[in-house]
């Protein structure tokens, strides 16, 4: 939620109060049957083969088991393991997990990263997710940024509006992020950053070129962030914690910044907007170097995709077109130097399957490329320790069966016959099996 921060703000509410809660799914059968599946199109990260796949005990296997209590026929339809999502925080407040889970299990996707949350509402959230008939999350509860700086505005808009559980502002520091302005507030904040036990680190730097400029200048509320001299730091401590760093960023100076101090992953693909109208920025702010692409790759630094959130934000034709091609300039030096691309939309009422199809609209990636980001490197960041994200012996038995090949036609991927978790077939539940929520993309952080 990174834009919603100065007069656009209002944007974000409406969207947010206009969630329509849908029913949650159901799960049928449980773990401890043996499943056969045969007739189906497996994908085995080239493309799509025939064979028998066996689920034992919830992970897969090609060896038939001794006793097989169902087998399935999958009448030549073609199996991809689960979708994930790489930026969001729909899942974060337990006035909407509901209708969120609905979304992203219809979508397909299974695994979600929240780069920021308040633990207070995430807390009651978390309950409903990480079982087999759920999504699987990890959140960064708070992240840090430096006083006045961004998402600092855009949480004292909702606690103002009585849209989040903390209606005080200046109850907001410790919970919706954490303002660190010198080494010795990082040394002070570090045991209650750590204390709220979070999956990953979330900092923040804004316009990092102009940070001396915008450091002590209210005008610029919201539209700043973190020292970049201490972010180096940062992700010292959290590595040492064992706990990797995501960094918020806006311009080609903020993504360097953040590959030159170590962090392992950065939100945003440069340019999915120029700035506020106040005081936009060049599109050059937002290019990336060649040199800029390699370094990240040498520092085995991953980037989200957030494409989607242009259209949440920019709505002038002839700049939206000035975007799209800082973004294809981007994605193509990116992935040219091998750089690790995970997909995340990062706006409400929208998923990284939508964004998946606006980076096929791009025409940055080839379908083969797109879906074994969908479903391979997505997860596989959201939780490298879990065997995932590939259809392989002893990996967990998660899958989708789509109804016709995503090679052929990528918006094959949108029709998804059945969903298979951890041994188990998801069911969406009759209530809310084929609808969305209906929240217009709009720009998160």
């Amino acid at each position: 939620m990174d834009k919603a921060v100065l007069p656009w703000g209002r944007w974000l509410l409406g969207p947010l109060l206009g969630l329509v809660l849908a029913s949650g799914p159901v799960a049928a059968q449980g773990p401890d049957q043996n499943y056969a599946f045969v007739g189906g199109r497996w994908f085995n990260g080239r493309g799509f083969e025939k064979k028998t796949v066996y689920a034992v005990g919830g992970r897969f296997t090609f060896e038939r088991p001794a006793k097989v209590d169902s087998t399935v026929d999958l009448q030549n339809r073609y199996v991809v393991p689960p979708f994930g999502e790489a930026h969001t925080h729909r899942l974060s407040d337990p006035r909407e997990v509901e209708a969120g889970i609905a979304d992203y299990l219809r979508d397909g996707i299974f695994y979600a990263k929240i780069p920021n949350d308040i633990p207070l509402s995430s807390a009651a959230a978390r309950e409903r997710l990480n079982r087999p008939d759920s999504v699987d999350a990890v959140y960064a509860h708070g992240g840090l940024t430096a006083t006045g700086g961004h998402p600092m505005r855009l949480y004292a808009f909702l606690a103002q509006s009585k849209y989040i559980e903390i209606t005080e502002p200046k109850k907001l520091d410790g919970q919706a992020y954490h303002v660190v302005d010198s080494e010795a507030d990082l040394e002070r904040k570090w045991p209650q950053i750590l204390a709220g036990k979070p999956d990953f680190i979330k900092t923040y730097l804004l316009y990092s070129e102009e940070f001396n400029k915008r450091k002590d200048d209210k005008r610029y509320f919201g539209a700043k962030g973190l020292d970049p001299r201490l972010l180096g730091r940062i992700v010292e401590k959290a590595h040492r914690a064992g706990l990797q760093v995501v960094t918020h960023i806006e311009t080609a100076a903020d993504f360097r910044s953040a590959v030159a101090a170590g962090v392992d992953e950065i939100a945003h693909l440069p340019g999915y907007w120029f700035g506020p109208p106040e005081w936009p920025m060049p599109p050059a702010a937002f290019e990336l170097t060649r040199e800029d692409a390699q370094l990240a790759r040498r520092n085995n630094v991953a980037v989200v995709t957030t494409t989607l959130v242009t259209d949440g934000l920019v709505k002038d034709k002839a700049q939206a077109e000035q975007i799209q091609a800082v973004q294809k300039r981007n994605l193509r030096l990116l992935k040219e130097a091998g750089v690790p691309l995970v997909i995340g939309s990062d706006a409400f009422g929208a998923t990284s399957l939508q964004e998946a199809l606006k980076l096929n609209t791009l025409g940055s990636f080839d379908r083969l490329e797109l879906l074994k980001s969908l479903c391979e490197s997505t997860p596989q960041n959201i939780f490298p320790r879990r065997k995932i994200g590939v259809i392989a012996e002893g990996y967990e038995a998660s899958f989708l069966v789509l109804e016709a090949d995503p090679l052929v036609d990528f918006g094959n991927v949108k029709k998804i016959a059945r969903r298979f978790k951890q041994g188990r077939w998801v069911e969406l539940s009759a209530a809310g099996g084929e609808k969305r929520s209906e929240a217009a993309p709009s720009h998160a952080h």
